[in-house]
C-alpha cells in the first residue's frame, strides 16, 4: 500500500490522500506539538487503512518507528489479561510509548466498557506525552464524540489539522463495478 497506488475517484478521496501526504510532509515540524496526529474517519471501503499504512511505510522509510495496532485483535488480547496487572501493563505499554501508533479500525465490533477503558489509557497517555497517532475508524466525528467524549475529544484535538471524514457509499471501492 503506497500513496501512488491509492486510487482516487471522488473529491473526498482526493482530499484524504492530499491531507495524508501533507501530514507526512509536515511530520518533522509537528511531531512534538499537541496537533501531531491524523484521523481518517467514516465510510467502509474508502481507503482509510490503505492511506494509514502508506503513511506508516513512508514514516518507516525515514527511520521513524511506527507500531501497528489492529484495534479489535489487540484490545481482545489486552482484555484477556486485565486480571494480571503485570501482564496487562506489559501488553498496554508498547502501544502507549511507541514513537508513532497506527490504530486501524478504532472501535470496530461490539464495544464494551473495557474497550473504552483500554483505549482511554492508550489515548490519554499519548495525549499527555505528545505522542503522534494515525487513526482509521468507521466512526465519524459525531459518533466518536458520542461514544466517548473524553477519548474522542483528545483524538480530535491531536488530529485537529489532519482529520478527514469520508462519507457516502460512493467512496466504498468494494462496491465499484
Amino acid at each position: 500500500m503506497t500513496f501512488k497506488s491509492f486510487k482516487t475517484e471522488t473529491s473526498l478521496q482526493i482530499m484524504a490522500k492530499s491531507r495524508t501526504m501533507d501530514y507526512y510532509s509536515s511530520f518533522q515540524s509537528i511531531k512534538n506539538s499537541r496537533q501531531n496526529s491524523i484521523a481518517l474517519l467514516g465510510q467502509v471501503g474508502s481507503g482509510k487503512t490503505h492511506l494509514s499504512v502508506a503513511l506508516a511505510v513512508n514514516l518507516l522509510s525515514k527511520g521513524i518507528a511506527v507500531r501497528y495496532m489492529p484495534y479489535r485483535d489487540i484490545v481482545t488480547k489486552i482484555k484477556m489479561n486485565m486480571n494480571d496487572d503485570a501482564a496487562y501493563q506489559k501488553l498496554l505499554g508498547p502501544y502507549q510509548m511507541c514513537q508513532v501508533l497506527l490504530i486501524d479500525d478504532l472501535f470496530k465490533g461490539k464495544l464494551t466498557d473495557s474497550d473504552k477503558n483500554i483505549m482511554f489509557e492508550i489515548v490519554n497517555y499519548r495525549y499527555l506525552n505528545y505522542k503522534p497517532m494515525i487513526i482509521s475508524s468507521e466512526f465519524n466525528v459525531d459518533k466518536l464524540l458520542d461514544f466517548d467524549e473524553a477519548i474522542g475529544s483528545r483524538i480530535l484535538e491531536m488530529a485537529k489539522n489532519y482529520t478527514t471524514e469520508l462519507t457516502g457509499i460512493e467512496n466504498n471501492y468494494r462496491l465499484k463495478p
